[in-house]
Parts: structure tokens; sequence; C-alpha cells
């Protein structure tokens, strides 16, 4: 019985791993939502805000009572011997006579209760804290608009090729078509054989392509699985296409977005920079002010020749302590003084930093608007060349097969085509990949 269930705990555990590496299935906005949650850069950002956590009540209890209990064990191997003059004892003057005061073993516990009256580096550690945290916080919002942006450029590129498969497939199928039709003709000698060769040509090329291409789907697909943080060998399916993200990311009225850049998590970062600097000042500072603390102990020892402290008749003897400490700083030889400037110098360059950073994300906010438009713009461009070029082929196929052009004309018309539908697929990843570009330097993070 008890191997049955060990079997039948066994098979449970081999479905449910089976299920969890099963085929999922997402929309761009679902690939988001999962990454934000389970891609292990994520994970980890999250983590570092729980460790800022526990360091900021870290911080926070070094402020609070502290309890220590000390417990301490002596046997004396050989005991120390101290000299008294033995004139004390009638002896002769000048003479001493060595005397043991310890007894050969001996116990003692003693607990402790301290509590940190006034330290200016505390009060300047728990500012500090809250500012780690606050770091922390920002960290991972920077985390999550990177995966985002890290997510749709992964899910843009496996939509592309997919949809490159998809073309370099028909226009495959329709050159061996064209193929099979001029050798036929060639064969009946009414077509020469450079139309047929100018024909393999354009096939070989294009067989290349398709191979690449397929490989470099698996690998697309391989790498948005990482970033979604599951194993790269799931099957994976995309509900989107890039035609109806390319028009959902197509929106004019993200051009005309705020441009503050105090509202940018990349300035927020900076200006925790400069905060933290400013926290090192006023630190290196509270090292010249004095420091309080007070404390209480309680405790009990006891002495003998042998060890019996657990014998009932043993006797202990209890002692109490109350004690204040202040520590006053005088003189430290210009040392406090030098660490302090240099605190402030470090402030300096992270103010200079924060204006910098401040000058470079408008820059950044008007590139990105400008290759965001230019992306919209070369769309609607290489729209309308596809379409050109789809009925110059068109053309061209129909005068080579009347004999009114030359296979020379038809393999130009061809490669024209194929490079148009590349732009044309191009052109649309660009807007979707300019317009996540631009939301992440806004720090918008959704849609």
């Amino acid at each position: 019985m008890k191997t049955k269930l060990i079997i039948l705990f066994s098979l449970c555990i081999n479905v449910m791993a089976f299920a969890q590496e099963g085929p999922v299935s997402f929309s761009l906005n679902e690939a988001i939502d999962y990454a934000l949650t389970n891609n292990r850069t994520v994970k980890n950002a999250i983590k570092d805000i729980e460790i800022a956590e526990q360091k900021k009540w870290e911080t926070t209890a070094t402020g609070l009572p502290q309890i220590n209990a000390d417990i301490d064990y002596q046997n004396w191997l050989k005991q120390q011997v101290s000299l008294i003059p033995a004139e004390i004892f009638g002896g002769d003057a000048g003479t001493f006579i060595p005397v043991e005061f310890n007894t050969k073993q001996n116990i003692g516990a003693t607990a402790t209760l301290s509590q940190l009256l006034f330290d200016g580096s505390y009060l300047v550690g728990l500012q500090a804290s809250k500012v780690y945290l606050e770091i922390s916080k920002n960290s991972k919002v920077k985390t999550d608009l990177e995966i985002r942006k890290a997510v749709i450029n992964a899910y843009g590129n496996v939509l592309l090729s997919e949809e490159s498969l998809k073309i370099l497939q028909s226009n495959k199928e329709i050159l061996e078509s064209n193929l099979y039709e001029i050798q036929k003709t060639f064969e009946n000698g009414l077509e020469e054989e450079e139309s047929v060769e100018q024909i393999k040509i354009t096939l070989s090329g294009l067989v290349s392509n398709l191979n690449n291409i397929k490989r470099l789907n698996i690998l697309a697909y391989q790498m948005l699985n990482i970033t979604l943080g599951i194993d790269i060998n799931t099957d994976t399916t995309l509900t989107d296409t890039l035609e109806t993200l390319s028009l959902q990311y197509t929106s004019l009225e993200a051009l005309a977005a705020d441009e503050n850049v105090e509202n940018t998590i990349d300035y927020r970062i900076a200006k925790n920079d400069v905060e933290s600097k400013d926290l090192y000042v006023k630190l290196a500072m509270s090292k010249g002010l004095p420091t309080l603390s007070a404390y209480v102990n309680g405790g009990y020892n006891a002495y003998g020749e042998d060890f019996g402290f657990a014998n009932n008749n043993q006797k202990w003897y209890a002692s109490s302590l109350l004690g204040v400490s202040l520590n006053i700083p005088i003189f430290s030889s210009l040392g406090r003084s030098a660490a302090t400037q240099q605190a402030r110098i470090d402030l300096e360059k992270a103010n200079e930093s924060l204006i910098e950073i401040e000058q470079q994300l408008k820059l950044q906010i008007d590139t990105a608007k400008s290759d965001y438009q230019f992306a919209i713009e070369d769309y609607t461009n290489k729209k309308l060349n596809l379409e050109l070029a789809e009925r110059i082929e068109r053309k061209n196929e129909v005068k080579f097969f009347e004999g009114i052009s030359s296979s020379f004309d038809l393999r130009q018309a061809q490669t024209q085509l194929y490079s148009a539908q590349q732009e044309y697929l191009q052109a649309m990843l660009d807007i979707i990949n300019k317009k996540a570009e631009l939301d992440a330097i806004l720090s918008t993070l959704n849609n």
C-alpha cells in the first residue's frame, strides 16, 4: 500500500510539472503583466525593496533598548599570586608573602539593559534608511520600465519573424511556380536559358533568407521566454498581430506628452543620489556631536574550589549597576573636518550630475519623440512603397510571360518587392519599439 501511494504521489508531481511546462499564449498586454511578476530581474528588484525595509528596521532598532546577557566561567589551572609585605604578619621588613586571593573556580552571570539617549549619527542613519528604501523603490520602477520595453521588443521580434516566414514562404511558392513554367517554356525552345538562370538565382537567395528567418524565429521565441521569466523551450503562442499592434501603438497624443523631466524615473533616481550625498555631509558633521547612553545591569557570582555551583547550598552574590556614558569629541587633528569637506565635494558633484541628467533627459525626450514621429511617417511611406512594388512586380511578370520584358527586369522587380515587404514589416515594428522607448523615457508604465 505504501509503495502504491509513493507511485501515485510521483505521478501527481510529474503531471503538475508537465502542466507547468505546457503551451502558453499571450497577448502583448498579458505578456507585459506576466513579466512584471515573473521576470527574474523584477523578482530581484522586489527582494531589494524587502532588504531595504529590513535595513530600515535594523537602523531603527539600534536606537531602541538593547538587552544582552553574559555568562563567564573561570577555572584557574594555576592560580595567580599576589605579594603582600611580610611585616604585616610580623615578618622581616622588606620581605613579601605570596597570597592567593581567588578561589580555584568561579562563575558569573550578568544581564545588561542599555539605551541610546542621543547620537547625531543615529538620527542621520534613520533618514538614510528612508532614502535607501526610496532608492530601492525607484530602482524597481526603473526595472519595470526596462522589462516592459524588453517584452515589447521581444514580442515584436517574434511577430516580425513570423510575418517574414509567411511572406518568404509565399514568395518561394510563387517563384517555384514561375520557375516551373519558364523551365517548360525553355524546354520547348520558346525561352532563353538566361531566364531560367535568373529565376534560379532569385529563388536561391530567397530560400537562403527563409532558412535564416526560421533559425531567427526560434531564437526570437527563446528570447521572449527568457524575458517573460519562463523556461526557454516553452511552447509560446502570441495572440496579437504586428499590424494590430502597430495601429494600437500609433498615437499622436504621445507626441504631446508632458515633458517635465522631474516626473521621469531617471530624474528621481538622480535626485535620490543628491539626497544621499547630503546625508553623508550631515553624517560627517554629526561625528563632532557628543553621544549619550545609559545602562543598567544585574548579575550573580559564585566561587568555590570545586565545581559545585549546582548545589543548593552554593552561595551566590548579587550585584547591580546603573550608569550613564557621555562621549564628547574634542580634537581629531582636523580629521572630521576633512571628512566633512569630502562629503560636501561629493554633494556638489551630485548636484552637477543632476543638472547634467536633467539636460540629457530633455534631449532624450525630444529625440524619442522625433524618432517616434519619423516611425509613424515612415510606416505610411513604406506601406505606399509596398503597394507600388507589388504593382510593378505584377506588371513585369505579365510582360515577361508575354515576351515583352526581360528576365532581368522581372528579377529586379521581384527583388524590389521583397525588399519593400521587409521594410514594411520593419516599419510596423519600429512604431511599436519607438513608442515603447518614448514610454520608458517618460516613465509611462501603462499603454
